[in-house]
């Protein structure tokens, strides 16, 4: 039976976590801090469970440099609840903003004012989506489903990055080719919001830099490269990541949202009015934040597991901050593509070189020969190389290279892609 030291994860997610935190973890599972009781155990409404809380959103702030005026939520779902909850949060800011304006100038006939706003989320509400892999897809998709009651165009994809690529995902053209909703009110549509995926797991894309337009209002799925970099905080409304590829384990996840949105919100009846479903109360933002994110049952061993990778980024990198490890992710990138990039006779990297994946390393074998990619895996697993299958989606072979993935299994993989590449390849 091998130990973890020697073996190498690079699994997509759930992602490897540091042996120290999986050390304090197992120590916290069975008796936490002494008190003869699991963490698993406590109560989500003991002092316990908000010093946790409360600790893991410090070490967050300190971390990514979070502006006072942003809101910390701890949520469950996974980036996948969250397709949901910002269609109904954010098209909620989104009518609010009208109903105030229509308040001002029809005063109190709120007839005149209902009428009014029906009228505008009939004809102007628009969702602005990037689809530049499966998962913005599917975020697209979700909000498609969600407001079909209304029709068929208030989702607008801005960008869909396989008509550029043949029809596959794996490049991103310049903004200038987006056909994004225009953001002047008194002109037609305007957009709730332009959503987009920071990294994308299935496919191997990463936005190179972020965007950071003024508007309209910017929400980012950052579930697979949250950690790994800077983040302009403050050009993004919204922020979420589910937990388990940089930050922790599966039951938790993060959200990032200014808190003025969280008061731009109007009557569930309202909404209920104009046609619109109002949010559900575990995906909503208010509610969530109003009972600093313990409306019902958080997963607070979760919560703790997160605390103690940040802490253990802070630890490790001091005043760097989250800049220490952003530079640790392009390194370990760069010895990977280096050498794909050096035997193009064997490898081929799946997504063009202006946005390849420092999480995310998908390529293939022999032009996707499958005998070759079955004797690379099991090669690779023979070496203690494990979880480089592609997605079941596209195949291929995909080496995640998250945080907690060491320099030294970046090596070995590393290795093992020149070891395979000299003929006769085996």
């Amino acid at each position: 039976m091998p130990t973890r030291e020697e073996v190498s994860y690079f699994g997509a997610g759930p992602a490897p976590l540091p042996t120290p935190v999986l050390t304090a973890g197992a120590a916290a599972f069975l008796n936490y801090n002494n008190t003869g009781l699991s963490l698993a155990e406590i109560s989500h409404r003991s002092s316990t469970a908000t010093k946790i809380l409360n600790d893991t959103k410090a070490a967050l702030t300190e971390l990514l440099d979070i502006p006072d005026n942003y809101e910390i939520l701890f949520m469950h779902g996974g980036g996948s609840g969250e397709f949901s909850a910002v269609v109904f949060n954010m098209v909620a800011v989104w009518v609010e903003q009208r109903r105030r304006a229509a308040e001002k100038e029809c005063g109190g006939d709120e007839a005149k004012i209902l009428e009014r706003v029906r009228r505008e989320v009939r004809e102007h509400l628009r969702l602005d989506y990037l689809v530049t892999g499966s998962w913005s897809l599917k975020a697209s998709q979700e909000a498609a489903q969600l407001l079909a009651p209304l029709g068929s165009n208030h989702v607008n994809i801005a960008l869909d990055a396989r008509k550029s690529h043949a029809g596959k995902f794996g490049t991103i053209t310049p903004p200038s080719s987006w056909t994004l909703t225009p953001t002047d009110p008194t002109s037609g549509p305007t957009p709730a919001f332009l959503y987009y995926c920071d990294n994308e797991t299935v496919d191997g894309v990463e936005f190179p830099t972020h965007l950071t337009p003024s508007s309209p209002l910017l929400v980012a799925d950052m579930s697979s490269n949250f950690l790994s970099r800077r983040i302009p905080i403050s050009s993004h409304a919204v922020i979420f990541g589910g937990a388990q590829k940089n930050i922790g384990i599966t039951d938790t996840t993060l959200v990032i949202i200014r808190r003025d949105l969280l008061t731009q919100q109007p009557p569930a009846s309202f909404l209920h009015a104009v046609g619109i479903w109002s949010p559900p109360t575990i995906l909503h933002w208010p509610t969530i934040a109003k009972n600093n994110s313990l409306y019902n049952t958080l997963p607070i061993f979760g919560v703790w597991i997160a605390g103690e990778v940040m802490r253990g980024l802070l630890a490790a990198y001091g005043d760097a901050k989250v800049a220490g490890q952003e530079e640790v992710s392009a390194e370990k990138a760069r010895m990977v593509y280096e050498i794909l990039d050096r035997n193009p006779e064997v490898y081929t990297v799946v997504p063009d070189k202006s946005v390849r994946s420092r999480m995310n390393i998908c390529f293939r074998v022999g032009g996707g020969d499958a005998e070759m990619e079955k004797r690379f895996l099991e090669g690779a697993e023979e070496r203690g190389l494990l979880g480089l299958k592609g997605h079941r989606s596209v195949g291929g072979i995909r080496a995640s290279c998250y945080n907690a993935v060491s320099v030294e299994s970046v090596r070995k993989l590393a290795v093992w892609l020149v070891d395979f590449a000299q003929p006769p390849m085996t």
